[in-house]
């Protein structure tokens, strides 16, 4: 870590120190646009955060402490990283479609003392969902509700906490740059979701790393429409104060907004799932608009079909698409090329490695020559400093310090990769990973499943949707996909890992170890979708 702040790779600093210095040199200028018509100015997020910072002290939250928030990207979130930065506390972003089952997980595992949860969004109730779930997490004292609605009541308000706040008592914490800032869970492939780490070098280091290789800095404005509560959304809250990018945060994604915020906002970059890209193509040549403001289009998450960057090449007038790799561990291990001349590696590679070193290697750890297919290993000043579970972290990062990412590619010209496949049992739905497992673990407990296999199917919208395959108890008749359907949900879990399409069988193809064979599975999916698609 020394090697890394004396050479000036990390430079050393946190957000809320920047944040600071545009307040007091820029207090108009505006740091986020949002998608309601609002804005929120340097000097407002700052003084927001120190009401709030000292609403938080007051409350006994200390540097360390866990602060869970599953928000959507609304203007509060911002406000409430701000604040967790200038005390030492640490952020737990959850993404908001998360049910009893994950966030009951995340709260125990994270240790949280304070949850900022939505009210009055939806048909879901989120207070009471808190409530449930404080009776069973010792470690939560405070549920503090956001936008509530007419008759939620928690703990306390978001807007209680600002108004209590003095901002003349405010005084930020002394924070290290190389403690524990984010702490963001990701799904797992054993069903668990592990807790990901990150200091205020790494993440800073990882926005850095993009900044320099695409050239991008003064005057230009990211549009967000991920969700912060993912490590790509959660970087434009960061970027908005503690560098010359500005951010146009979305509430949620829709195409029809998406081109009104980016000719309203002037968005000169943006990042995405494959869903958005097309969407956003698809919608710009209904209306006849090239988005001339819009100049790059970093895309990944899920599979990219190279002829979608070609499209979008030709819709979007003054826009370079172009494939990126990388994770919540290893926040964008590649970046993308940008020139008009590397148009087909922009379309047909995931990229090129920046800031990394990098290892493709076979099932017994030795590298694979070039052009061959392995597991890529990661390490670099962006990776994560580990896992919450300990074990977990030696099991994924190697002696040489390197991150094994369970995903599958081919090293291919000027550095550039290819993602071929996986080794992790995992769903990538619209660019949100989903474990199988998890899945399977929730399917067993009904009545009528003896054994359940979850695995990936094509999606012509997000890429991958959820197909269970199901052996039945001796007896019992198959549950309907809308029976199956609620019971899942009753069990707690989100609603995007609800499979989406169910088939019994007698037995699941298997190694002679008894190992269930899913790539078999997968296949026999596509074969199925492509006979249906054949006859109609």
């Amino acid at each position: 870590m020394d090697e890394f702040v004396k050479s000036g790779v990390w430079d050393n600093r946190t957000t809320w120190q920047d944040a600071v210095v545009k307040a007091e040199e820029d207090p108009d200028g505006v740091a986020i646009w949002f998608d309601d018509g609002s804005e929120l100015k340097y000097h407002e997020g700052v003084e927001e955060a120190r009401r709030l910072a000292v609403s938080l002290s007051e409350l006994g939250l200390r540097k360390g402490d866990v602060v869970s928030a599953n928000l959507p990207n609304w203007r509060e979130m911002a406000i409430i990283n701000l604040a967790c930065c200038a005390l030492g506390l640490v952020i737990n972003p959850i993404i908001p479609i998360y049910r009893d089952l994950e966030v009951g997980f995340i709260l125990k595992d994270a240790g949280t003392r304070m949850l900022f949860t939505p009210g009055g969004m939806g048909n879901f109730d989120y207070v009471a969902m808190a409530q449930r779930l404080a009776e069973q997490t010792p470690s939560l004292e405070w549920i503090v509700t956001v936008r509530p609605g007419e008759g939620e009541h928690a703990d306390l308000s978001y807007t209680q906490l600002i108004e209590r706040g003095d901002s003349a008592l405010f005084e930020a914490a002394e924070v290290d740059p190389n403690h524990v800032k984010l702490l963001m869970y990701t799904s797992g492939t054993t069903g668990v979701p592990k807790g990901v780490l990150h200091s205020h070098n790494t993440l800073r280091r990882s926005s850095a790393n993009s900044a320099e290789a695409r050239g991008v800095g003064e005057g230009d404005i990211t549009l967000m429409a991920s969700p912060v509560t993912h490590v790509t959304g959660y970087s434009s809250l960061e970027q908005a104060f503690n560098s010359s990018i500005k951010t146009a945060l979305m509430s949620r994604w829709n195409k029809v907004a998406a081109i009104k915020f980016i000719e309203r906002s002037g968005a000169t970059l943006t990042v995405g799932a494959t869903p958005f890209l097309k969407e956003l193509v698809d919608e710009a040549q209904a209306r006849g608009t090239g988005l001339p403001s819009l100049r790059q289009f970093a895309c990944g998450g899920a599979e990219v079909p190279p002829q979608l960057i070609g499209r979008a090449h030709e819709a979007l007038e003054n826009c370079r698409c172009f494939r990126v790799y990388g994770s919540t561990e290893v926040p964008l291990v590649t970046q993308g090329f940008l020139e008009v001349e590397d148009a087909r590696l922009a379309a047909e590679t995931d990229g090129r490695i920046h800031n990394y070193d990098v290892r493709i290697v076979d099932g017994e750890g030795q590298d694979v020559a070039p052009g061959e297919e392995g597991e890529i290993l990661a390490r670099g000043p962006a990776m994560f400093l580990g896992y919450t579970n300990w074990e977990e972290t030696e099991k994924a990062v190697d002696e040489d310090g390197y991150f094994h990412t369970g995903d599958l590619v081919r090293a291919g010209e000027r550095k550039s990769i290819l993602v071929s496949g996986r080794l992790k049992d995992i769903i990538i739905r619209g660019g949100e990973n989903l474990s199988a497992k998890e899945i399977e673990d929730v399917l067993h407990r009904h009545p009528a499943i003896e054994e359940a296999a979850v695995v990936a199917m094509p999606h012509p919208r997000l890429g991958e949707g959820v197909f269970a395959w199901l052996i039945l108890h001796d007896g019992q008749a198959a549950p309907g996909i809308e029976e199956l359907a609620e019971f899942v949900r009753a069990q707690g879990l989100a609603p995007q890992k609800i499979p989406e399409q169910i088939e019994t069988v007698l037995d699941f193809p298997r190694t002679a170890s008894g190992k269930i064979q899913k790539n078999i599975l997968r296949e026999k999916i596509r074969e199925k979708l492509k006979m249906l698609e054949g006859s109609s």
